[in-house]
Protein backbone atom coordinates (compact mmCIF):
# COMPACT_ATOMS: atom_id res chain seq x y z
CA UNK A 1 0.00 0.00 0.00
CA UNK A 2 2.84 2.36 0.85
CA UNK A 3 6.28 2.52 -0.67
CA UNK A 4 9.33 4.63 0.16
CA UNK A 5 11.92 4.89 -2.59
CA UNK A 6 15.31 6.45 -1.96
CA UNK A 7 17.69 7.79 -4.59
CA UNK A 8 20.83 9.87 -4.81
CA UNK A 9 23.42 7.65 -3.19
CA UNK A 10 26.79 6.97 -4.74
CA UNK A 11 30.54 7.32 -4.47
CA UNK A 12 32.06 10.69 -3.61
CA UNK A 13 35.42 11.94 -2.43
CA UNK A 14 35.89 13.29 1.06
CA UNK A 15 34.78 16.90 1.21
CA UNK A 16 32.21 16.38 -1.50
CA UNK A 17 28.43 16.53 -1.45
CA UNK A 18 25.48 14.31 -2.19
CA UNK A 19 21.74 14.87 -2.05
CA UNK A 20 19.47 11.99 -1.12
CA UNK A 21 15.77 11.93 -1.95
CA UNK A 22 12.97 9.73 -0.68
CA UNK A 23 9.50 9.67 -2.18
CA UNK A 24 6.54 8.18 -0.35
CA UNK A 25 3.75 6.81 -2.52
CA UNK A 26 0.58 4.81 -2.12
CA UNK A 27 -2.69 5.25 -0.28
CA UNK A 28 -1.38 7.91 2.10
CA UNK A 29 -3.79 9.80 4.29
CA UNK A 30 -1.32 11.40 6.69
CA UNK A 31 2.44 11.76 6.38
CA UNK A 32 3.95 12.74 9.70
CA UNK A 33 7.62 12.77 10.65
CA UNK A 34 10.17 11.68 8.05
CA UNK A 35 13.70 10.65 8.90
CA UNK A 36 16.99 9.44 7.55
CA UNK A 37 18.88 6.64 9.24
CA UNK A 38 22.16 5.00 8.32
CA UNK A 39 23.72 1.65 9.00
CA UNK A 40 27.22 0.27 8.73
CA UNK A 41 27.56 -3.53 8.48
CA UNK A 42 27.78 -5.03 11.94
CA UNK A 43 26.47 -1.92 13.67
CA UNK A 44 23.05 -0.71 14.74
CA UNK A 45 21.05 1.56 12.51
CA UNK A 46 21.39 5.14 13.75
CA UNK A 47 19.28 8.25 13.30
CA UNK A 48 20.90 10.85 11.10
CA UNK A 49 18.17 13.50 10.89
CA UNK A 50 14.42 13.88 11.21
CA UNK A 51 11.83 16.44 10.24
CA UNK A 52 8.24 16.84 11.39
CA UNK A 53 5.35 17.68 9.11
CA UNK A 54 5.64 21.24 10.39
CA UNK A 55 9.31 21.48 9.51
CA UNK A 56 11.01 21.07 12.88
CA UNK A 57 14.33 19.29 12.50
CA UNK A 58 16.64 17.19 14.60
CA UNK A 59 20.19 16.03 13.78
CA UNK A 60 22.73 13.59 15.11
CA UNK A 61 25.67 15.44 16.62
CA UNK A 62 28.00 13.84 14.08
CA UNK A 63 26.27 15.54 11.13
CA UNK A 64 25.24 18.91 12.58
CA UNK A 65 26.43 21.75 10.41
CA UNK A 66 27.12 19.44 7.47
CA UNK A 67 23.79 17.78 6.66
CA UNK A 68 20.43 19.45 6.05
CA UNK A 69 17.10 17.65 6.03
CA UNK A 70 14.13 19.18 4.23
CA UNK A 71 10.79 18.06 2.82
CA UNK A 72 8.26 18.92 0.16
CA UNK A 73 4.86 18.01 1.58
CA UNK A 74 3.19 18.48 -1.79
CA UNK A 75 5.44 15.81 -3.27
CA UNK A 76 5.59 13.52 -0.21
CA UNK A 77 9.35 13.78 -0.47
CA UNK A 78 12.14 14.19 2.04
CA UNK A 79 15.66 15.25 1.16
CA UNK A 80 19.04 14.98 2.84
CA UNK A 81 21.67 17.40 1.61
CA UNK A 82 25.04 16.09 2.70
CA UNK A 83 28.03 18.44 2.51
CA UNK A 84 31.63 18.13 3.67
CA UNK A 85 31.32 14.37 3.55
CA UNK A 86 33.77 12.26 5.52
CA UNK A 87 34.81 8.62 5.07
CA UNK A 88 33.00 7.84 8.33
CA UNK A 89 29.73 8.88 6.67
CA UNK A 90 29.99 5.76 4.50
CA UNK A 91 26.89 3.65 5.14
CA UNK A 92 23.58 2.52 3.73
CA UNK A 93 21.11 5.35 4.22
CA UNK A 94 17.47 4.51 4.88
CA UNK A 95 14.39 6.68 4.65
CA UNK A 96 11.76 6.32 7.37
CA UNK A 97 8.28 7.81 7.58
CA UNK A 98 5.30 7.75 9.91
CA UNK A 99 2.26 7.22 7.70
CA UNK A 100 -1.44 6.73 8.15
CA UNK A 101 -2.96 5.02 5.16
CA UNK A 102 -6.42 5.77 3.81
CA UNK A 103 -9.26 4.16 5.80
CA UNK A 104 -6.91 3.25 8.65
CA UNK A 105 -6.68 5.03 12.01
CA UNK A 106 -3.28 3.58 12.88
CA UNK A 107 -0.02 5.41 12.30
CA UNK A 108 2.66 2.99 11.10
CA UNK A 109 6.34 3.31 10.38
CA UNK A 110 7.61 2.49 6.92
CA UNK A 111 11.15 2.05 5.64
CA UNK A 112 12.76 2.43 2.27
CA UNK A 113 15.10 -0.14 0.76
CA UNK A 114 18.24 1.91 1.42
CA UNK A 115 20.80 3.63 -0.74
CA UNK A 116 24.56 3.21 -0.46
CA UNK A 117 26.73 6.23 0.24
CA UNK A 118 30.47 5.69 -0.03
CA UNK A 119 32.96 8.44 0.80
CA UNK A 120 36.53 7.82 -0.28
CA UNK A 121 39.50 9.39 1.50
Amino acid sequence: QVQLVESGGGLVQAGGSLRLSCVASGSISTLNAMSWYRQIPGKQRELVASITSGGSTNYADSVKGRFTISRDNGKNTVYLQMNSLKPEDTAVYYCNAEIRVVLNVLLNVYWGQGTQVTVSS
